[in-house]
């Protein structure tokens, strides 16, 4: 939870101490997202979903019995692999893949045991029978058909927006920041509205 009287900046993109007020009015200029963006080629994801990639629900409980296929995993161990195996395409978050795990043992079929203070996830027969009857990488669909030089071009170039306004808001004045979110907002408007197909 924010308090009243403190903005939180993130990264270059906010004072730290400039009320909440001022907070609100950078967070307008960029819609629901807000500073810094969320999910999408920005990645940042915070927690929802990892931000990266548009995989079902559905494919984090295909993909851990997936990958507890090959051998038995940590929780961040299998976050990690579903990443480096979309490669790069989807990250899914803890908030997605342990509340899985748990349903998944609860179910029966996945047993847990600790090692090293973590805990260390394998398939029962169970779930080794219906992990074999699911797909093999069901991560690949995140990364399919995507464009990642073109992501990655958006990405830096959403970068250097939020590094431009990030400067103007830290050290410009009060006349300048308003000015700073009045451009940001022009430029969201410009954009929605290349989807319209408007000028």
């Amino acid at each position: 939870m924010r308090s009243q009287g403190h903005g939180q900046g993130h990264g270059n993109c906010g004072p730290g101490h400039q009320g909440r007020g001022d907070f609100e009015g950078r967070r307008g200029a960029f819609g629901s997202f807000g500073p810094p963006f969320g999910g999408g080629p920005f990645g940042g994801g915070r927690g929802r979903g990892g931000g990266r990639g548009r995989a079902r629900r559905g494919d984090v409980r295909a993909s851990i019995l997936a990958l507890l296929k090959d051998r038995s995993m940590h929780g961040y161990e299998m976050i990690q692999e579903i990443g480096e195996r979309s490669g790069g395409a989807w990250r899914p978050s803890p908030g997605s893949v342990y509340p899985t795990l748990q349903l998944l043992e609860d179910e029966g079929l996945i047993t847990s045991r600790s090692e090293g203070g973590k805990k260390l996830f394998t398939l029962t027969e169970t779930g080794r029978a219906e992990a074999e009857s699911g797909p093999d990488a069901p991560w690949e669909e995140a990364g399919r058909g995507v464009d990642w030089e073109t992501v990655n071009e958006i990405r830096q170039a959403g970068f250097g927006l939020m590094e431009a306004f990030g400067q103007v808001w830290k050290t410009g004045s009060t006349e300048q920041r308003q000015k700073a979110v009045s451009v940001i907002n022009e430029a969201r408007k410009k954009l929605y509205l290349i989807l319209a197909d408007e000028n």
